[in-house]
């Protein structure tokens, strides 16, 4: 068999390994309520499958620089969230994604742009996280309606995740480590779940998921630092173990001080 065809056939896995996951994770988050709706979109279900794909074809400085970039860009994704969720209190799907996708491409140039540290990347996501956590609290808790899913959202799902998961990989080697932990982390579930929710829910229903994700995203902030600090001494797969225990930990976390009547 030839390399081309070899590696088309591997990404073609990969993509429909990945698309399962977010199928599977998103299908839970429309049914359990807009906290746990949140809590389960920021899972790393999209980037977690691209990172052990980007593990397999680079070696453990490309993974640990790589996880600095999706941190940065993690805030990034906290402001998009955060934008949609103000404007689809009145506005529609049309114009809040629209907004909030401006917002994002214009701050992911930035992102790229700009040498960031694991600290000062860390720093960034404390403020911002700061500021919009602050700013959606008020809008977490509207009642989910009953979704009526129609033929084509698991396929439009699935292949948004698999777009971005041939995108990532096939692109790594000349994009380098900072642009594939950028495109790891581009927000495709948070986007599925406004095309999906907002025109038969409404806006503020399908904000409150949203307005949720912030709490999720702390996690995942989490996690990424620990995938940079334990790629190297620890090896890529232990890495990625760790961080995925962290994001899902911290989930488990915020749903148990909620239940306890914790605010959080």
């Amino acid at each position: 068999m030839s390399p081309d065809l070899t590696f088309a056939l591997t990404l073609i896995v990969k993509m429909a390994i990945t698309a399962g996951f977010v199928l599977a994770a998103t299908v839970t988050a429309e049914r359990a309520g807009p906290l746990v709706g949140g809590l389960v979109a920021t899972l790393p279900i999209g980037a977690g499958p691209v990172y052990v794909f980007l593990s397999l074809d680079h070696d453990v400085q490309f993974i640990a620089q790589s996880a600095v970039a999706s941190l940065a860009i993690n805030a990034v994704n906290v402001v998009f969230a955060t934008a949609y969720v103000l404007l689809a209190q009145k506005r529609s799907l049309l114009l809040s994604l629209s907004a909030g996708m401006a917002v994002w491409t214009a701050l992911a140039l930035v992102i790229h742009w700009v040498h960031w540290t694991v600290f000062t990347a860390l720093a960034m996501n404390v403020v911002v996280l700061g500021v919009c956590l602050w700013l959606v609290r008020p809008l977490r808790h509207v009642t989910m309606p009953p979704v009526h899913r129609r033929w084509f959202d698991l396929p439009m799902r699935a292949v948004l995740v698999a777009l971005l998961v041939g995108i990532t990989v096939g692109l790594s080697f000349r994009i380098g480590a900072d642009g594939s932990g950028i495109l790891a982390v581009f927000p495709v579930v948070l986007i599925s779940i406004m095309l999906i929710l907002h025109n038969r829910v409404g806006g503020k229903a399908t904000a409150a998921v949203l307005a949720n994700a912030p709490l999720g995203l702390v996690g995942f902030a989490f996690a990424c630092a620990v995938l940079h600090f334990a790629a190297a001494p620890l090896g890529a797969a232990v890495a990625l173990a760790l961080a995925l225990a962290t994001s899902i930990g911290w989930s488990v976390a915020v749903l148990t001080a909620r239940r306890h009547g914790i605010p959080v």
